[in-house]
């Protein structure tokens, strides 16, 4: 006791009390998966609350010196059932908002299984163990210390907690911009109180009201066939009036209104008035119809029928070992979970972080928990080591049923999930996202944690020549870009099955019309070939401003290859919008070839007899107002109808130089989080009321260390700033996406003999490194999703490894039989060695 008395009074100091704002990671450690049920427990640091499995705390202690340890120990079994209740539990309620761990939502599911625990602290480098209760025999004052320490830590949300789903509501929505502008028509219709039918058919349920004419037109179809025949949406297609309310879930409470204006469900706060207007009395009115969110609840519940692409009508072999472990979902995560098992399938990604594990972790800084190379090599380690590749921990009793064999325990990312979404307005949610954003997400982090030293971004990573012929005087104009992945767009017009199709959908409408099952799907069945001759055919460039002119003309561009990678990442552009921009799916099969090539669509550059157009910037003001912008009318007010604000979208239209509605629509989409977003667009110099000058402060020298410290030179990172109005997290995305003009600019330096402090930082690489080789691949992985859009639905991945395809559906590893290769989404081709 006198030995335990002294090294606890020598460690007493350093003991802390967790704070609220303090991350307690108490359910896995920084370094790898281990929980406080993996065999050696999970040790938590006194003193910067970070969790360490067996193989690591000695590590940790060794590189900070910190000597005191609590040690959990877990071991599940399954709960005893309470014999004293002849009832049993009480029915579970059934959800009445879309909503989890909140009153009338989705309950969090409860733990079937209870847990022995074993707490201990453990003191090194002596190994000294202390029980929780071991304490007595200590001075009053040490034992108060320590045990309100070990309470505190034991009491407090885990980091990862945090980070999973508690409370959310789905059903939180916004006010519809047109509820206090609402024109109602003066035409005397008067609504009942029940007994409704639709205008145009015999439909008596999911039936809206159109609060502008008083239409009483049935709802949309949903791709099981059920719902209505679309006469709602199609009147507003046809007459534009925007807001409809569902006829039977009116209560004095409020009602389901929708606006077709703003494609989503949102409150009006004068629906009393609105539905006055037709004689309705809300207060007097009852719930006689399911409401969106019980049919979306509904839906959910049934979510576990849905077997598209997942091979769920074939009895698969699971597969456990290295490169075959499963990823939990941690809510909506399945699109992380399929990039991530891809790349970590690539050579250059297992060399960059699993093969240098141990230098990465010896160089983590103090937390571990939020740099990002450790993080991701912790990921890639989790994947590949086999160590959490194992049948998922069973109860003992039951069977699994046939869609739980297979199943892992496998690992759960929290970390690196929390990491890579901090501070993004999607991917630090727990909502769906699109894969092909999130895979363009990562590969943007990598560029940035990755820019003086080794890259495996390099075998994505390819030039596009880009060529602009100008038709009015043959003049043409050459550009290179880097991009990450091929777009491959989906002709409909190409499908070699049109005379099903078009006899599908006589009979679909016929089915609708006479209200009858739907008949079996026609899908389209679009070539390959032609997918990548639309691809490489010349697009019609309308209002292109001519520098060889000097005024705007009809210009052809044609995209070719500049180089060809080693992985080619091929997106098919399935998700479109409608004329009403609503997003919708194209149901489509492609036959993607086992073996590609593409070197028909190299780049030639500048061919003999071409002449290039002067390399003359377009001007943005006129010479007679040096200060008034010249911008493209017609380009703002397509993005204003778009529904993005005028100022905008005459901002996207003056930043990107009046080339056109794509490039000022890309612009929205990457600044559509900056705080300045919708202010109006101020030019140096100008005055007026509200007038400002865009950057009158020089940058301040925080910002300028942190772009410094990232690798680039100070004239770049003052530059980035000079260019954002001094706004730091624009500055970084700006530096990144100029990075070819920087690196050009910095070779220009180096050859005409410029310093180092003048020019650029030696350890910044000139230009993109881009590796190039023959234009010829094989198919190794594609990601599929189901769904009607990128933001719901589930994510799969199937991968060839040793020679045959594997599936990877969240914790499910298994030995694919029929890969659906004709309805993927992304594609990742490997090069075939010349």
């Amino acid at each position: 006791m006198a030995e335990l008395s002294e090294a606890l009074l020598s460690v007493l100091p350093v003991i802390r009390v967790p704070k609220a704002g303090d991350r307690v990671h108490k359910e896995e450690c920084a370094f790898s998966f281990d929980t406080p049920e993996s065999d050696g427990g999970l040790y938590i640091c006194m003193n910067t609350f970070l969790g360490f499995g067996k193989q690591y705390v000695e590590k940790y202690y060794g590189k900070t010196g910190h000597r005191v340890y609590l040690h959990l120990k877990r071991t599940r079994k399954l709960k005893e059932e309470d014999s004293s209740s002849s009832a049993g539990d009480p029915p579970r309620k059934k959800p009445t908002r879309l909503a989890i761990g909140i009153e009338g939502g989705f309950d969090i599911p409860e733990e079937k299984f209870e847990y022995d625990e074993d707490i201990k602290i453990v003191i090194f480098p002596e190994h000294l163990e202390i029980p929780r209760d071991g304490l007595g025999g200590l001075p009053d004052m040490v034992q108060d210390r320590i045990a309100s320490a070990v309470e505190a830590i034991l009491t407090a949300d885990s980091a990862s907690r945090k980070q999973e789903v508690q409370a959310w509501d789905g059903e939180v929505r916004r006010v519809s911009k047109h509820a206090f502008s609402l024109h109602q028509l003066q035409n005397s219709v008067r609504i009942p109180p029940c007994g409704w039918k639709c205008n145009k058919c015999d439909m008596r349920e999911n039936l809206w009201l159109n609060m502008t004419d008083g239409s009483i037109l049935c709802g949309r179809r949903y791709f099981d066939g059920s719902g209505g025949n679309n006469h709602a949406v199609e009147h507003y297609r046809e007459t534009g009036y925007p807001l409809a309310v569902k006829l039977g879930t009116i209560t004095p409470d409020g009602a389901d209104v929708y606006s077709y204006d703003e494609d989503d469900m949102v409150l009006d706060p004068s629906l009393a008035e609105h539905l006055a207007h037709f004689g309705i009395d809300m207060l007097k009115m009852q719930k006689t119809d399911k409401t969106m969110t019980e049919l979306e609840i509904d839906m959910n519940q049934r979510i576990g029928e849905w077997e598209l692409i997942q091979e769920s009508g074939v009895q698969l072999k699971p597969l456990y070992g290295p490169g075959y472990t499963g990823i939990r979902n941690l809510g909506n995560s399945c699109y992380l979970n399929s990039v991530v098992q891809v790349l970590f399938s690539i050579p250059d990604f297992q060399r960059k972080y699993v093969d240098k594990l141990e230098k990465i972790f010896q160089s983590a800084p103090s937390d571990p928990t939020q740099d990002f190379s450790t993080q991701v090599a912790k990921l890639g380690h989790g994947l590949l080591s086999g160590e959490y590749s194992k049948p998922a921990s069973g109860d003992g009793e039951q069977q699994p049923d046939q869609n739980q064999k297979g199943m892992q325990d496998g690992i759960a990312p929290r970390m690196f999930k929390s990491l890579i979404g901090k501070g993004h307005p999607e991917f630090s949610t727990n909502r769906q996202q699109d894969a092909q954003e999130f895979f363009l997400h990562f590969i943007n982090m990598v560029e940035r944690n990755c820019r003086s030293s080794e890259n495996p971004n390099e075998v994505f990573r390819f030039l596009v020549e880009e060529k602009l012929k100008c038709l009015a005087t043959e003049k043409v104009k050459y550009t290179q870009r880097v991009d990450y992945i091929m777009q491959l767009p989906v002709p409909m017009d190409a499908a070699l099955n049109k005379d099903e199709l078009l006899e599908y959908e006589e009979r679909k409408h016929q089915a609708e019309e006479e209200k009858q099952p739907l008949p079996e799907l026609v899908r389209a069945k679009v070539p390959f070939n032609s997918c990548l001759e639309a691809y490489g055919a010349p697009e019609q460039v309308d209002d292109f401003w001519s520098t060889a002119l000097q005024a705007k003309s009809v210009a052809l561009k044609t995209t070719r290859f500049a180089s060809f990678p080693d992985y080619l990442v091929i997106q098919i552009k399935k998700f479109t919008f409608g004329l009403d921009w609503v997003p919708k799916k194209l149901d489509v099969s492609i036959e993607m070839p086992e073996e590609l090539d593409i070197s028909a669509l190299q780049g030639t550059g500048l061919q003999a007899g071409e002449e290039e157009m002067p390399d003359i910037a377009p001007p943005l003001v006129t010479p007679d107002e040096p200060k008034a912008p010249m911008l493209d009318e017609s380009v703002i007010i397509q993005l204003v109808e778009m529904g993005f604000p005028m100022d905008a979208c005459r901002k996207a239209v003056y930043y990107t130089g009046n080339s056109g509605a794509e490039a000022a629509m890309n612009w929205i989409m990457s600044h559509m989080d900056d705080p300045d977003f919708a202010n109006p667009l101020v030019l140096s110099g100008s005055s007026g009321p509200g007038s400002t000058i865009i950057c009158p402060d020089p940058p301040s020298e925080d910002s300028l260390a942190t772009i410094v410290s990232m690798g680039f030179s100070r004239d770049q990172a003052m530059k980035a700033l000079r260019a954002t109005s001094n706004s730091l997290e624009r500055a970084v995305d700006w530096i990144f996406s100029h990075i070819d003009d920087l690196d050009a600019e910095a070779a220009m330096d180096i050859s005409e003999g410029r310093s180092a402090a003048e020019s650029i930082s030696e350890s910044v690489p000139v230009g993109p490194k881009v590796r190039d080789g023959p234009g010829k691949y094989q198919l190794f992985a594609f990601i599929s999703h189901m769904g009607t859009s990128t933001m719901c639905g589930h994510y799969v991945c199937h991968i060839k490894k040793d020679g045959r395809w594997v599936i990877y559906n969240d914790q499910k590893v298994c030995a694919s039989e029929k890969p659906p290769k004709d309805l993927g989404y992304i594609y990742f081709y490997q090069r075939i060695p010349s």
